[in-house]
């Protein structure tokens, strides 16, 4: 591991002091903070603010009553752009906090459709992986933590590196706590090969696929245009026999929460892998569109994933990978999760 600079340990030091600070405060004062701060945030409309609203615009084109050229659409632009900033802020602060919650109030505070919960644990009893497939929404971090509770035991998840390496230990040692199995997608064993291990040994494998960090991603319709979904779900799905379900999350009020088990996504009888991995992929897109329409102020995407919005270059790699037989999603290890 490289030395970490002066810069990198300052910043962890204050990430460390910051995490600590917010689990000792009370949470009336920690909450009232982290709104603060996404106002802050929204009021400036910095690019990830920008980016934001560039994605709400697609969602909102098909739920609003009004058009784009109605100043009524802007005005219902900003309020939901304020709205999720707020939800993203209360992401963050549960994230923080979700080491001194109580099991307890995490059991009594989730709302979930029991019956494929249900069906999850039946599957992992009889040693069928699964893959639940989420889009940025709500608190995953707690549900992570509800479904452990609720009989799953561990989950498996594959985790972007953050730097400073310190910073990324220390949600490792967080995460790892609360009983989840995390797998870099960097500086380690291929995840998605480590991923198919533990489905085939029946696991539970949660990936946060609503946006690719490769160029390799799926082509789909989201929200009436052209979209890069991340590959691995379906990829892993196809290879190891695990049940892809997708799952939403969102807020229920100010202590409590969601969750929605969608059911299974199953492979397709016919066509080639390539051709299943894509119509997986699309099916998740659809579920996906269904999830934020209904609350899309839980939706915290702050990052580009229209095509229209990427970068020509990154595309045109993209096309000419698949158009050589590559890109089915597997070949790159940023390709398995969006996160």
């Amino acid at each position: 591991m490289a030395k970490e600079t002066f810069a990198e340990r300052l910043r962890s030091a204050a990430f460390s002091a910051g995490w600590g600070l917010v689990c000792r405060l009370p949470e009336s004062v920690a909450r009232a903070l982290f709104k603060f701060g996404a106002d802050i945030a929204w009021r400036r409309e910095g690019d990830g603010v920008q980016v934001l609203e560039g994605n709400l615009v697609r969602v909102l084109r098909t739920t609003s009553d009004f058009t784009e050229s109605d100043p009524e659409f802007g005005h219902e632009l900003r309020a939901l752009s304020r709205a999720v900033m707020r939800s993203y802020a209360r992401y963050y602060l549960e994230a923080f906090r979700l080491q001194v919650i109580p099991d307890e109030q995490i059991q009594a505070g989730m709302h979930v459709n029991q019956e494929n919960v249900d069906l999850t644990l039946q599957h992992l009893k009889a040693g069928r992986g699964v893959i639940y497939a989420l889009p940025h929404m709500g608190d995953f971090e707690q549900a992570g933590r509800w479904v452990i509770l609720a009989g799953a035991g561990s989950i498996v998840a594959p985790a972007e590196r953050l730097n400073p390496e310190s910073v990324f230990q220390k949600f490792l040692a967080f995460r790892e706590g609360l009983g989840m199995e995390i797998v870099p997608t960097s500086g380690g064993p291929h995840p998605f090969g480590v991923m198919a291990q533990r489905l085939r040994a029946g696991k539970l494998v949660t990936i946060v696929a609503d946006r690719d960090l490769s160029d390799t991603g799926v082509e789909v319709d989201f929200f009436g245009e052209k979209a890069l979904l991340p590959a691995g779900p379906a990829a892993l799905a196809v290879q190891t026999g695990a049940a892809l379900m997708p799952v939403s999350c969102s807020f229920v009020g100010e202590d409590e929460w969601a969750a929605h088990v969608y059911d299974e996504i199953p492979v397709p009888a016919a066509g080639t892998r390539k051709e299943k991995i894509a119509a997986m992929t699309q099916a998740l897109a659809t579920v996906f569109e269904q999830a934020i329409r209904e609350h899309p102020e839980d939706w915290h995407m702050l990052q580009k994933l229209f095509v229209n919005d990427l970068d020509p270059a990154r595309l045109a790699r993209s096309r000419t990978r698949k158009g050589n037989g590559d890109g089915n999603g597997v070949g790159d290890a940023a390709t398995v999760a969006g996160a």
